[in-house]
């Protein structure tokens, strides 16, 4: 089933603002056959979804889309295309809570020491404003279990220290201490693998509590 096609004409016309021909009913019915496509289909659609509804000014259904759309590209293991529509969102919504955990995974996952710091600093913020600090610890304490890098050990063990779990932070440190933490994978596509892995886990268990973006 070709779903692009028909949706196309009704994104051309809510892009101008939802109207006669493209109802908002249409667009749900839409999105609720997404539901059932393959990954590298639905993601395709909810980010275009996300995007006319955001030309259209309801923000809040835009962001819920994009996050669909993260979360099918995580699934059909696609990081580099979720991690353009989390910029996206951050860009949009820069305490987007949900995104900024998601995104720090990513980075993680590719080694990419410089930008995952950045990540989690961001996403500590977000979490402090948004008083999730203890959901964030949980988050924090598995990627600095996952890591190697002395230097992301370091900024782990002050953000848990930042977010009043003291101990967790005190374990992040020894860690970097010590080098490393002793059970991180040492091949590069198990840490990969992991990460991508726990980010999708993030996103479901973030949802069951009411954190949208």
């Amino acid at each position: 089933m070709n779903l692009l096609s028909p949706l196309s004409g009704w994104l051309r016309t809510l892009s101008r603002g939802i109207g006669a021909r493209a109802s908002d009913r249409q667009l749900r019915e839409m999105a609720a056959k997404a539901e059932k496509a393959s990954p590298g289909t639905r993601w395709t659609i909810f980010n275009r979804l996300g995007d006319a509804y955001l030309k259209s000014g309801d923000r809040p259904r835009a962001l819920r889309y994009f996050g669909k759309a993260i979360d099918a590209l995580l699934e059909d293991d696609q990081p580099e295309p979720a991690r353009a529509v989390a910029k996206k969102v951050i860009r949009l919504h820069p305490d987007a809570i949900r995104t900024l955990c998601t995104l720090t995974w990513l980075d993680l996952s590719t080694m990419k020491t410089t930008a995952a710091i950045a990540s989690l600093r961001e996403y500590v913020n977000s979490a402090r404003e948004g008083r999730r600090e203890r959901l964030a610890c949980g988050q924090i304490l598995e990627m600095a279990r996952l890591s190697r890098s002395v230097e992301f050990l370091e900024e782990a063990a002050k953000a848990l220290d930042e977010l009043g779990c003291a101990a967790d932070g005190a374990e992040a440190r020894n860690w970097a201490t010590e080098g490393g933490s002793p059970h991180a994978p040492e091949e590069t596509k198990e840490l990969y693998r992991r990460c991508l892995r726990a980010a999708i886990g993030s996103n479901i268990k973030m949802k069951t509590r009411g954190v949208v973006a």
